[in-house]
């Protein structure tokens, strides 16, 4: 079985995005502390990031419109 194969098995479709190693990670990694999620897939977790900006820019932006 492959490295793939395994990681597959372990995750049980839990993914994360590592803030520490800047990659996504399946269930078994580092801390939670250092990872945001839990995502349900891989593509997921991989746009962490960029939701996350988004989200900020929204709130910034409605922010603004409230001052």
């Amino acid at each position: 079985m492959s490295l793939r194969g395994r990681i597959d098995l372990v995750s049980e479709g839990q993914w994360w995005f590592c803030l520490k190693h800047m990659r996504v990670e399946p269930d078994k990694g580092c801390p939670n502390k250092d990872r945001m999620g839990p995502y349900a897939s891989e593509q997921e977790a991989a746009g962490a990031l960029r939701r996350a900006a988004d989200r900020n820019k929204a709130w910034d932006e409605a922010e603004e419109d409230d001052d």
